[in-house]
């Protein structure tokens, strides 16, 4: 028969030992966080000033000491920024270009990634080479060929040379590549033993498979697209043919130092399109920027 010692040992609750975190690993973890603190503060402080300041008035954003939170809001900077310029035909000229430019770069890569993956032809390795060096190619020392090319096309001022000189890019082509190569080739051969042409594959099969990396390549160029700001500006010499940027920057031009919180305001109009767009895909663009570093 059990003792009264040997019960009260029994029914003692169990110590379970709490693990201690190295002090060298909690270091790394303090700084790491120290780090993307002062990361969000330098990259946040810029867009926080830029609403802030279209909510005040002239004089309070040159006013010392800074003020953080508008002391009287206002919404006269929006109105008057929208009827300093006229913003409904920027809003229109982006809407074009980006569309038409971003839906040609998807395509364009998506035949040309595919091609790189899958197909055999003569000097494969060489054009993949070639794409890796286009990617080290500065975008500034294309500007003058393409703006002759455009000239003696007959171009200048127009959609088709907005959007045709910047139709294809290297790094496109180069992350559709790198999701296909990912796909299992299991998948390709049944795919091809059930009589599917290339075609075929690449929208019905691939594509699918892939599509995280497509959404990602598509969001990238439609933000590049809508925020291109130095070839529409040597492209076009109209105000009917300028795109927000452009509008932006001329605003600010003729505004000069005396009303930035009318220059704030458009320059909202610029990047609440691009703010929602992130927020709405965001998932599908971390799921694109990893897809093919780990094969199953």
């Amino acid at each position: 028969m059990a003792t009264i010692n040997e019960l009260e040992q029994a029914i003692k609750p169990v110590v379970v030992r709490r693990r201690h975190i190295p002090l060298s690993l909690l270091g790394w973890r303090i700084a790491g966080y120290l780090t993307l603190i002062v990361a969000v503060l330098i990259i946040g402080l810029p867009v926080y000033w830029t609403v802030m300041a279209s909510f005040k008035e002239t004089r309070e954003i040159y006013s010392l000491p800074v003020t953080w939170w508008p002391a009287k809001p206002t919404f006269n900077n929006f109105s008057a920024a929208w009827e300093a310029a006229p913003f409904g035909r920027y809003y229109l000229n982006s809407f074009i270009t980006t569309f038409f430019g971003a839906g040609i770069e998807v395509i364009l890569a998506l035949f040309s990634a595919y091609a790189l993956a899958y197909l055999r032809f003569p000097r494969k390795d060489l054009v993949f080479l070639l794409l890796l060096a286009a990617l080290m190619v500065p975008t500034e020392i294309t500007i003058v060929p393409n703006y002759l090319t455009v000239a003696r096309l007959g171009w200048i001022n127009t959609y088709q040379g907005i959007i045709i000189p910047g139709a294809a890019i290297a790094y496109g082509t180069f992350l559709l590549r790198q999701a296909f190569m990912a796909v299992p080739h299991e998948i390709l051969e049944a795919a091809h033993v059930d009589g599917a042409g290339h075609l075929r594959i690449l929208f019905s099969v691939v594509a699918p498979i892939t599509q995280p990396a497509i959404v990602t390549m598509a969001l990238l160029s439609i933000v590049s697209k809508w925020n291109e700001f130095l070839w529409p500006l040597i492209v076009t010499n109209t105000t009917n043919m300028r795109t927000l940027p452009i509008g932006v920057f001329w605003l600010r031009n003729s505004e000069g130092l005396t009303n930035w919180g009318v220059v704030m305001a458009g320059s909202l109009f610029l990047i609440i399109p691009v703010l929602i767009t992130f927020l709405f895909a965001q998932r599908a663009i971390v799921e694109g920027m990893t897809a093919g570093a780990v094969k199953g």
